[in-house]
């Protein structure tokens, strides 16, 4: 890249000279373009921080805001649209030059990490679904703690944790920080929790992760949420209100990766598996399937099918991924976290 693209591109996103300590542009910039303190405070209170943030909202959403009119969104939307640059098109080049901005976060393992080009990646959400023990809040629990290690790429940061099954534990992430040598309060300190009672309260917590994404501008590295889709199967039940729970999905995920494209944020969340009833029809091999349908599978960007191996081994496969092979990979869990399965 020409130091010239390169600085150009800088300047678009106010970065600091420290690496991207600042990838978004605030509202605030707006007050240059004529709106007013009270109505940035508003979109600030529905949740809404940044530039990119206000064009990934449609003026329906902005004017159902309290207290923005039509006439208001619209000078809102115009203004946004003045500052973005994302408002122009882009020649592959200039798409390829944003993208090295993206980091992966590693899994503990390599053979994982070499599974998934390098680690769980930023701007993305990424899905580990499979049974019950075969290592979906393992490797939550350190992805937790290997975001936090500054490598060659990028610098190490802190990670939102939104449980929604009671699976966190404190004492885990502690054993896992002892195998990296961070300091065990250190490695707390620099993991946000917060606990999902219902699956509208799901979706209402990521409005107080941008918050906290915004005050703290470069600082996170990792979202997780275990699981994505307990609340919404506990919350909807049956093919009556099916349609319902999808569309409320389709919301959540949506919304969840606007804000790993707005902070540069990876985002991981688990899955459950559930029979699939159509499976002895087709005669596929494996008679399960993760749950969520269509809405998950497309809202997803990497897919990974986790499943037991032999003893303590588990094998990590790629479901789906736009730009990596189908392939698997072995790992192990250890008391350190999720290691590489001895050969």
């Amino acid at each position: 890249m020409s130091k010239h693209a390169d600085q150009s591109l800088k300047d678009d996103f106010q970065f600091d000279s420290d690496d991207d300590e600042c990838f978004f542009q605030d509202i605030d910039l707006l007050q240059a373009q004529g709106i007013n303190v009270a109505d940035l405070n508003k979109l600030k209170t529905a949740g809404i921080f940044t530039i990119k943030g206000i064009q990934m909202m449609t003026r329906k959403k902005l004017s159902a805001i309290k207290g923005l009119s039509e006439a208001k969104v619209e000078k809102i939307k115009e203004a946004a649209a003045k500052l973005s640059p994302d408002s122009e098109i882009k020649t592959g080049l200039q798409v390829a030059e944003k993208r090295k901005f993206v980091f992966k976060v590693s899994t503990g393992s390599t053979q994982l990490d070499k599974l998934l080009g390098g680690g769980i990646e930023s701007m993305a959400i990424t899905e580990a679904f499979g049974e019950f023990r075969c290592g979906k809040t393992q490797l939550s629990h350190t992805l937790c703690v290997t975001c936090q290690i500054s490598t060659d790429d990028y610098s190490g940061g802190k990670a939102m944790f939104i449980d929604t099954e009671n699976t966190f534990r404190p004492d885990r992430l502690k054993q896992i920080a002892s195998r990296f040598d961070i300091d065990e309060d250190t490695a707390l300190e620099n993991v946000n929790y917060i606990r999902a009672y219902s699956s509208e309260h799901q979706y209402e917590i990521l409005d107080k992760v941008a918050q906290k994404f915004h005050d703290e501008s470069g600082s996170f590295r990792l979202i997780v949420i275990d699981s994505i889709m307990a609340l919404f199967r506990v919350d909807y039940s049956g093919r009556g209100e099916l349609a319902d729970r999808q569309q409320k999905l389709a919301q959540f995920m949506s919304k969840l990766q606007k804000l790993s494209e707005e902070y540069n944020v990876a985002v991981f969340g688990t899955n459950q598996m559930t029979a699939d009833p159509g499976a002895t029809l087709s005669f596929q091999a494996d008679p399960k399937k993760p749950i969520g349908g269509h809405i998950l599978a497309h809202a997803s960007t990497v897919r990974i099918y986790l499943k037991k191996g032999r003893g303590e081994t588990r094998i990590a496969k790629i479901y789906d991924a736009p730009d990596l092979p189908e392939a698997e990979a072995t790992f192990a869990i250890s008391e350190g976290g999720i290691i590489d399965a001895k050969e």
